[in-house]
C-alpha cells in the first residue's frame, strides 16, 4: 500500500480543476465596499446629525460621543439585516498574529414569548471577551478573566457571511493593551501630532498628518491533497525536511511569468471578495520561487491597511480551499528557495496634500523633504535593534538573510544622489548635483534635489524608494502592526526631539531656517552609521555593521530583549504608546511563542523521523538485502559480489544514516527535556534556540540524504518537485 500512497495523493491533486469564477457584471468600482458600512452607507442609514459627528470622529480624530451610539447601532443593524446578517461580533487582533471573534445573534426576548432583532449602542461600543484565554504575558492570571473589546470607529464595520464584524481594540480589565490595534492607534496619534508640529515650520495650513501603509503580501500555493499528505506542513506551516528539486528557481522563469490558469481563477475569486470588503487590490504576479505569488493593494491609512491585511490573510485561506489549494503564509515553507515577506511601504502625508518624504517645487518643500528623511533615519538608527525585534519571529528567522530577503541587520539604502545630498549637508557645502530631474532651491546649504535618480538595493531592509520608505524585513505571516508600532513610535520621538532642539535655537535668536539646518547637520552626522548602499549579504557588511554599533545578533530570543532596552522603554513611554508593564508582558508572549513554535516543530520532526522516514528507509534496505542474497543464488560468488557493490554501499549508507537519525532524535528529545525544566521563559527560549534547533537541522540533513537514496515509490511524503509545481 505504501508503494502507491504518494502517487495516489499526487494524482488526486492534479485532477482538481480550477473553479470557473466569473466576476460580477458590474465594474469593480461599482461593487467596491459592498459589504462595508462606509461613509456612503452611514449617510443613508444614520440621522444627519449623527452622520456629521461620526465623520468628525473618522476624519478629524474627534472623541466619540457615546450618546450617538444607539443611533449608529440602529443604522448598522438596519443595513445588516437587509444584507441577510443574523449575528455580530467584535473583531480584534490579540497577540496570536491572527484575529479573534465571538459571534452573538441579533435576538432578545420580546417579553411576549417571542424574539426580536436587537442591537444597542452598548453592544456596539463594548464587549467582554475572556482575557485570560489569550496571550497576555502575565498581565492577567488565569482566574482573572475579565477583558474588554472596544469599538474602533475609524475602521469601518464589515460583513463576512452572516456576521457583522466590528473592528475593536482589546484591553485588560486593568487597562493594559492585549492586542496590536490599541498601541498602533496610540503610535499613529503620537507620530501624527509630532509630524504636524514639525510641518508647521514649513506650512501654516497643515493641521493633520496621516501615516500611509502599502503592504505587499507574498505567499505560496500548494495542492490541498499534497498539503494533507505532509504532516509537517499541516502542523507547522513549513516543510521540516525535503531535498531541493533539480529545478526550482534557478532559471528565473517563474518571476513575472504567465500565471497558471488555476491560480488566476483563485486570484480572481480572491480579488472580487476582497474588493467587496473595500480592500483595494491593485497588483498580482508570480514571485521568484515556484508556486510563490504576490498581492498588493493601493496605499491606505495605516490602521485601515493593517485591518485589511489581517482580513485578507483570513480570506486567502478560505478562498484557496475552494480552488483545491492551501495557502502557505509561513516565511520559509521550503528550504533553498525564496521565502515570503510582507514589505511595508510607509510614508507620511499632510492634509494640505504634501507627501512629506517627497521632494517638492519650492525651497520650503525641499527643506521639509530633507527634514523628514533625516529624522526618519534618526529614528531607525537609534532604535535599529528594536525595529529588528519588531519583525523577528521563529518563522521569519528562517527567511532573513537568504534568497533575496534582507539581512537581519537593519540599515537604510538611500541611493547615490540622496547620499551625496546628506553628505553635503553634513559638511555645510553647496554643490550642483546632476540627474534626470533637477529642482532649483534657494537655500545655499542644500543642493538641487534629484527624484528617482538611483537604482534599488534588494538587500536593504529599509530602503528609500522615491517618496516613501520600504520596510522589507517584516514576515509574510505576521501582523504588520508590530513593525508599524515600533517605527511610528520611534519616528514620533525623533520628530519631538528635532522640534525641541530647533525651538531652543530659535528662542536664543537663531533664524528659523538656520536653526533647522544646524539641527539637521548634527542629525545627519549622528545617524550616518545606519546608511548603507552596499551588499547586505556580504560577510564584510556584518563586520562593518558591528563596528558601526548596529545590532548584528542572530538569536531570535536575544533580539527580543531590545523591547526592554532603556532607550526603548523611554521612547514608548514618552510617546504614550506602551508602558513598561505592557512591554514586559509582550516580551513574555514573544518568548513563549518562540518556545512553543520550535517545540511543536521538534516534536513533529521527531515523530516523522521515527515513524515515517526510518521505517521506509529500512524497508528499502531490506529489499536491497534480499536482492544481494538473491544474486548469490543466481550468480557465482565472485560475480554476485561484483554486481552487488552498489547495493551494498546503499545498505551501509542507509544503516549509517538511520543510526544517526535515531541518535539525533534521542538527543533532540533530551535537549527539549532539559530546556523545559528551565523556569524562566526568557532563558528557556534561548535554550531552545541554542540546543534544540541545531539538532533539528542535523536530523534534516540526514533525512534529505535518505530521500535521494530510497526508492521513489516507497517514499510516502510528497517531494519538493511535486509540491512546487502547480499543474
Amino acid at each position: 500500500m505504501a508503494d502507491n500512497l504518494r502517487f495516489r495523493v499526487v494524482e488526486e491533486a492534479f485532477k482538481k480543476h480550477a473553479l470557473d469564477v466569473k466576476a460580477p457584471a458590474e465594474r469593480p468600482s461599482e461593487y467596491f465596499g459592498k459589504y462595508v458600512f462606509n461613509k456612503e452607507k452611514m449617510y443613508r442609514y444614520l440621522p444627519k446629525s449623527v452622520y456629521d459627528k461620526m465623520i468628525d470622529v473618522i476624519d478629524n480624530g474627534a472623541s466619540l460621543d457615546r450618546s450617538i451610539a444607539d443611533a449608529v447601532a440602529d443604522g448598522m443593524k438596519k443595513w445588516a439585516l437587509e444584507m441577510g446578517v443574523t449575528h455580530y461580533t467584535h473583531w480584534f487582533q490579540p497577540l496570536t498574529e491572527g484575529t479573534a471573534e465571538k459571534h452573538d445573534a441579533f435576538v432578545e426576548h420580546d417579553g411576549k414569548g417571542g424574539m426580536i432583532e436587537k442591537f444597542s449602542g452598548k453592544l456596539l461600543v463594548q464587549q467582554e471577551p475572556d482575557a485570560s484565554s489569550f496571550p497576555n504575558g502575565g498581565i492577567r492570571n488565569t482566574f482573572e478573566a475579565r477583558g474588554y473589546s472596544a469599538w474602533d470607529p475609524t475602521s469601518p464595520v464589515f460583513i463576512i457571511d452572516d456576521t457583522l464584524c466590528i473592528p475593536t481594540i482589546f484591553i485588560a480589565y486593568t487597562g493594559e493593551a492585549l492586542d496590536y490595534k490599541a498601541p498602533l492607534l496610540r503610535a499613529l496619534h503620537a507620530v501624527g501630532k509630532a509630524a504636524t508640529d514639525v510641518c508647521q515650520y514649513f506650512y501654516d495650513d497643515v493641521t493633520k498628518v496621516q501615516v500611509n501603509l502599502g503592504w505587499e503580501q507574498e505567499y505560496f500555493l500548494v495542492d490541498e491533497g499534497l498539503y494533507s499528505a505532509r504532516p509537517d506542513l499541516l502542523m507547522t506551516g513549513r516543510t521540516l525536511m525535503g531535498h531541493e528539486s533539480a529545478k526550482n528557481q534557478q532559471m528565473d522563469d517563474h518571476y513575472f511569468g504567465t500565471i497558471p490558469d488555476r491560480v488566476v481563477a483563485f486570484m480572481k475569486d480572491l480579488e472580487i471578495q476582497a474588493l467587496e470588503l473595500a480592500i483595494p487590490c491593485k497588483t498580482r504576479h508570480n514571485e521568484v520561487a515556484p508556486n510563490q505569488f504576490e498581492l498588493a493593494p493601493i496605499f491606505e491609512e495605516c490602521n485601515l491597511a493593517v485591518d485589511h491585511n489581517m482580513l485578507l490573510m483570513s480570506l486567502m485561506k478560505k478562498v484557496a480551499r475552494k480552488h483545491g489549494f492551501r495557502v502557505l503564509l509561513h516565511e520559509k515553507p521550503f528550504d533553498g528557495i525564496n521565502g515570503s515577506g510582507k514589505h511595508n511601504n510607509w510614508s507620511l502625508s499632510a492634509d494640505n496634500g504634501e507627501l512629506l518624504h517627497a521632494p517638492g517645487k519650492t525651497p520650503e518643500d525641499n527643506l521639509r523633504f530633507v527634514t523628514f528623511i533625516v529624522e526618519t533615519l534618526m529614528a531607525v538608527y537609534k532604535h535599529n535593534g528594536l525595529l529588528k525585534a519588531s519583525i523577528m519571529s521563529a518563522t521569519n528567522a528562517h527567511r532573513l538573510g537568504g534568497n533575496e530577503a534582507p539581512p537581519a541587520i537593519i540599515s537604510s539604502f538611500l541611493g547615490t544622489q540622496l547620499t551625496e545630498l546628506l553628505d553635503k549637508i553634513e559638511k555645510g557645502e553647496k554643490s550642483e548635483v546632476k540627474g534626470k530631474k533637477n529642482m532649483e532651491i534657494d537655500i545655499p546649504q542644500i543642493p538641487d534635489l534629484i527624484v528617482d535618480n538611483t537604482d534599488r538595493n534588494r538587500t536593504s531592509p529599509f530602503a528609500f524608494t522615491g517618496n516613501r520608505f520600504e520596510f522589507r524585513a517584516p514576515g509574510s505571516s505576521v501582523n504588520c502592526a508590530s513593525a508599524m508600532i515600533a517605527l511610528n513610535a520611534a519616528m514620533a520621538e525623533a520628530l519631538n526631539s528635532f522640534k525641541l532642539r530647533v525651538d531652543a535655537k530659535i528662542a536664543k535668536g537663531t533664524d528659523k531656517i538656520q536653526a533647522i539646518l544646524e539641527v539637521l547637520k548634527d542629525d545627519v552626522k549622528t545617524c550616518k552609521p545606519i546608511r548603507f548602499d552596499g551588499n547586505g549579504y556580504s560577510e564584510e557588511w556584518v563586520k562593518e555593521a558591528a563596528k558601526r554599533g548596529l545590532d548584528v545578533e542572530k538569536s531570535c530570543p536575544v533580539i527580543f530583549e531590545h523591547y526592554l532596552d532603556e532607550s526603548s522603554i523611554k521612547m514608548f513611554e514618552s510617546t504614550k504608546v506602551m508602558n513598561k508593564k505592557e512591554l514586559e508582558a509582550r516580551n513574555e508572549v514573544k518568548w513563549e511563542t518562540y518556545v512553543k513554535t520550535v517545540q511543536i516543530e521538534a516534536r513533529v520532526l521527531g515523530d516523522l523521523a521515527m515513524n515515517h522516514i526510518i521505517p521506509v528507509a529500512t524497508h528499502y534496505q531490506s529489499k536491497l538485502i534480499k536482492n544481494v542474497q538473491g544474486m548469490k543464488d543466481v550468480f557465482s560468488q565472485e560475480r554476485a559480489e561484483r554486481l552487488s557493490i552498489r547495493n551494498m554501499k546503499l545498505i551501509e549508507e542507509i544503516a549509517e544514516r538511520t543510526e544517526k537519525i535515531e541518535q539525533l532524535v534521542e538527543d533532540l528529545t533530551e535537549a527539549r527535556r532539559v530546556a523545559n525544566r528551565i523556569e524562566d521563559i526568557h532563558q528557556r527560549a534561548i535554550a531552545y534556540h541554542d540546543t534544540v534547533c541545531p539538532h533539528m537541522e542535523a536530523i534534516r540533513k540526514q533525512i534529505d540524504k535518505l530521500e535521494l537514496i530510497v526508492e521513489d515509490g516507497l517514499w510516502t511524503l510528497p517531494k519538493y518537485r511535486e509540491l512546487l509545481f502547480i499543474r
